[in-house]
């Protein structure tokens, strides 16, 4: 299991790295990158969210989808709490970034095919069920650190109709019905759907090009990197342990808890004003970081299985 664990990684990597290449080659372009971000969040997650819905559910699944939202829910109150006492020292444009980037991890793109890869189908399951509350606080608390306006109306449109969140509703409709999709639609989505490493992956190494690396380091980036890899997944992993949460639930839950920066952090900085570099620089870092403190989380929660 852990040599397989490690392949993943090491495919990751791999993956990360050909992106790179690609977007420093100019191969994948500014708009390349753009489009690439469109066609992962409108077809391939959702595909990968629908995918995982559709699947055997096994005995007792309602209790651990049960689990699984409220440490999700629990996850999501850790977070914020961070986020509101975690940076009052730091200034304004560049607090807003740290503050997103805390409530609003990379799992939307990183936490299915970690999961899947991690701990299999059932793991993708859980997993699109985990990033439930954090569809709707990255739409609604998180836009709120750079947007002050009063526009609630708007960003629970944005929520509701968010194409992950659409994958979803129909994910539990056929859940909960056992509906069983024609054959030709099943394997459509499958195709669709097991793109989702290989261009989330590659999708990352191409926001690694944007920052110079020697530029990285400073103590709030280090500060920050440090909440979001190793405290917010501690918090979780030591709530878990304490109720006494399912081992695969909670190696789900601290899994997608740990995961860099998310992307968006950079693309709302630049359209609301905040600190663009500062949220540049924070998606890099922990991304970077991420490829030691993945495994070294996966090796930890494993060894509970």
């Amino acid at each position: 299991m852990f040599s397989s664990l490690f392949e993943l990684m090491g495919m990751m990597f791999l993956l990360i790295l050909s992106g790179f290449l690609l977007r420093k080659k100019n191969i994948i372009t500014a708009a390349g990158k753009k489009c690439l971000t469109d066609i992962i969040l409108y077809a391939i997650l959702p595909c990968n969210i629908i995918k995982a819905f559709s699947q055997d559910m096994g005995d007792n699944f309602w209790m651990k989808f049960m689990q699984v939202l409220i440490i999700a829910v629990v996850a999501q109150f850790l977070s914020l709490l961070i986020a509101s006492f975690g940076y009052r020292k730091i200034a304004d444009g560049e607090r807003q970034v740290y503050q997103y980037g805390t409530v609003c991890s990379n799992s939307g793109f990183m936490g299915n095919p970690l999961a899947e890869g991690v701990f299999g189908d059932i793991g993708l399951l859980y997993a699109s069920v985990f990033l439930i509350p954090q569809r709707i606080v990255m739409w609604t608390a998180g836009v709120s650190y750079f947007q002050k306006g009063d526009h609630k109306a708007d960003l629970y449109k944005k929520v509701l109709l968010h194409p992950c969140m659409i994958a979803t509703y129909i994910g539990m409709i056929i859940m909960v019905f056992r509906i069983q999709l024609p054959v030709v639609l099943d394997s459509t989505i499958r195709s669709v759907s097991n793109c989702c490493t290989a261009m989330t992956m590659m999708y990352i190494g191409t926001i690694l090009v944007d920052v110079d690396v020697k530029t990285l380091l400073n103590k709030r980036q280090i500060y920050f990197a440090i909440l979001r890899l190793i405290v917010i997944p501690l918090a979780v992993f030591a709530v878990c342990r304490i109720c006494g949460i399912n081992p695969l639930v909670m190696g789900v839950a601290v899994l997608l808890s740990a995961t860099p920066a998310g992307s968006t952090t950079s693309l709302l900085a630049a359209k609301y004003g905040a600190d663009e570099v500062a949220a540049a620089k924070s998606v890099v870092f922990t991304t970077l970081l991420s490829v030691i403190t993945i495994p070294i989380w996966s090796t930890i929660l494993l060894s509970f299985l």
